[in-house]
C-alpha cells in the first residue's frame, strides 16, 4: 500500500514537471491568455465586488440574523405552499437586477435559513436570469421574439428546474420537512413590516449602485441612469435612520459615516465608488464592534465572504484564461465558439448551452456578444439556449454552489440548466427558421 502511495507521488511529480517543462510561455495566446486572466479579474474586482457583491453579502447576513427561520420556511419552506414557493422565487429576477455571481449569497441565505431546495434553486436560476432590463434590451437588439422567448423561458425554466431538484433529491427534502414541523415558532424582536422596509432599502441600494447605463440617452431607464446614486443615497440615509432607531446603533457612528461620505463625495465628484467604499468601511466598523444583533449581522456577512469571494475570484480568474474579456482571446480562439453554434443542430444547441454555463456574463453583456456570434452565423436555437444558460451559470458561480450544496446537487442543477437549454433552443430553433 506504501509503495503504491508512493508510485501515486512520483506521477504526480512527473505530470507538474512535464507541465512547467513544456510550458507554452513566449507563444501569443498563451501570453494573452495569462494578461486576459488577470484583466479580468481587475475589471470584476473593479465592477462587481464593491457595488454588487458587498451590499450582496450584507443582505445575507442579514436575511441570517434578522429574518426568522420560520418566516422562510413558511414560504420557502420543504412544506410550503408549493404555487406560492415557487411564485415567488421564479420572478424574483425582476426585482433583483444581478449577475450569477452576486445572487450566490441571497441564494446561500435563504437556503440555510431552511428554504428547501426546489424554491431555493428556482432564486438561484432566477435571480440573474429574469433581469427586466435585460430582457428589454435582448428584444431591442436581437428581436422582439427572442425577447419574448428569452423571458418566458427563463420563468418556466426556474419553476421546472427547482421541480426537478426537489423530486431528485425528494428524500432530504421529505426529511426536511419533518424536522420544520418539529420546531418551534421562535420570537419575533420587531414586526415585518420593519423588516420588510429595512431589506427593500438594501436591496434599493443593490439596484441602484449598480444600474446600468442604457443605449439611448432618452427616456425612463436613462433618468433612473443619471439619478442613479442620488437615489442610492436616499436608500442609505434611510438604512441609516433604521439602523438608530430599530436596531440601537449609536446615532453618532451613524452620522460619523454619513458625513465622511458626504465630504469624500465632494472631494472626488465623478468618482462615486471613494464615497462609496468609505459607507461600506464605516458600516462594517459600527456593526462589528457594535454588539448585539448587529455584532451577529457583521459576523454572518464576513462568514459568507470568506466563503465565496476567494471562489469567485479563482472562477474569473480561470474563466478569462480560457476565454478572455468580452472582444479578446483567451486560450480557447472564439473562431472555435463561432463555428460550433453555427445553424440549428442538436450539437450547435448544446454547445451554445454548455459554454454558455460555464462563461462569465456581466448583467448585459451576453447582448452584444450574441450580437456578435449572430453575425458570425449563430443560428437562432442556439442563441436562445447561451441566453438561458449563460446569465445564470458561470465556472465561478459552480464553484460557489458546489461550497454550498455539495458536488451531486451541483452536478445535477448545472446538467438540468444546460438540458433544459438545449431543448428550448432546439424547439426554437425549429419554430423560428
Amino acid at each position: 500500500m506504501r509503495w503504491t502511495d508512493e508510485w501515486k507521488k512520483l506521477v504526480l511529480m512527473a505530470a507538474v514537471f512535464l507541465a512547467c517543462f513544456y510550458l507554452p510561455v513566449g507563444t501569443h495566446r498563451f501570453d494573452n491568455a495569462v494578461v486576459e486572466a488577470f484583466e479580468l479579474v481587475k475589471w470584476y474586482a473593479r465592477e462587481h465586488v464593491l457595488l454588487c457583491l458587498i451590499p450582496a453579502f450584507f443582505i445575507a447576513g442579514a436575511i441570517a440574523v434578522f429574518v426568522s427561520q420560520a418566516s422562510v420556511m413558511k414560504y420557502l419552506g420543504a412544506r410550503a405552499n408549493k404555487a406560492l414557493a415557487y411564485g415567488v422565487a421564479s420572478v424574483s429576477g425582476t426585482v433583483l437586477a444581478v449577475c450569477s455571481c452576486t445572487v450566490l449569497p441571497l441564494f446561500a441565505g435563504i437556503y440555510r435559513m431552511g428554504a428547501g431546495l426546489g424554491p431555493a434553486t428556482a432564486f438561484l436560476y432566477s435571480g440573474p436570469a429574469i433581469n427586466v432590463l435585460a430582457v428589454v434590451l435582448t428584444a431591442r437588439v436581437l428581436g422582439f421574439e427572442m425577447g419574448v422567448a428569452r423571458a418566458a423561458g427563463a420563468v418556466v425554466f426556474s419553476v421546472v428546474i427547482g421541480v426537478s431538484m426537489h423530486l431528485v433529491f425528494r428524500r432530504e427534502e421529505e426529511a426536511k420537512a419533518a424536522a420544520q414541523a418539529a420546531m418551534p415558532e421562535p420570537e419575533t424582536k420587531r414586526p415585518l413590516w420593519k423588516n420588510a422596509l429595512y431589506f427593500a432599502v438594501m436591496v434599493g441600494i443593490l439596484v441602484f449602485a449598480n444600474w446600468g447605463k442604457p443605449a439611448e440617452a432618452t427616456g425612463a431607464w436613462a433618468a433612473l441612469h443619471g439619478a442613479k446614486w442620488i437615489v442610492t443615497s436616499l436608500f442609505a440615509a434611510a438604512l441609516g435612520v433604521m439602523l438608530i432607531f430599530w436596531f440601537e446603533v449609536a446615532w453618532w457612528k451613524t452620522a460619523a459615516t454619513a458625513v465622511s461620505v458626504a465630504v469624500l463625495a465632494l472631494l472626488f465628484p465623478g468618482r462615486p465608488l471613494v464615497p462609496f467604499a468609505a459607507g461600506v468601511v464605516g458600516i462594517s466598523i459600527f456593526t462589528s464592534t457594535g454588539g448585539g444583533e448587529t455584532s451577529e449581522w457583521f459576523s454572518s456577512t464576513w462568514g459568507f465572504a470568506k466563503q465565496i469571494l476567494p471562489l469567485l475570484l479563482m472562477g474569473v480568474l480561470v474563466a478569462g484564461a480560457l476565454l478572455g474579456r468580452v472582444g479578446h482571446e483567451g486560450l480557447i480562439p472564439s473562431s472555435w465558439v463561432a463555428r460550433a453554434v453555427g445553424g440549428n443542430s442538436l450539437s450547435a444547441n448544446f454547445f451554445a448551452s454548455f459554454a454558455g454555463a460555464f462563461m462569465y456574463f456581466a448583467t448585459l453583456t451576453e447582448v452584444p456578444i450574441l450580437q456578435g456570434l449572430i453575425g458570425s452565423g449563430m443560428g437562432k436555437g442556439p442563441a436562445l439556449a447561451l441566453l438561458l444558460a449563460g446569465p445564470a451559470l458561470s465556472l465561478p458561480n459552480m464553484l460557489v454552489i458546489r461550497s454550498i450544496l455539495g458536488t451531486r446537487k451541483t452536478v445535477v442543477f448545472v446538467s438540468l440548466v444546460i438540458a433544459m437549454a438545449t431543448l428550448s433552443g432546439m424547439l426554437y430553433g425549429a419554430i423560428a427558421r
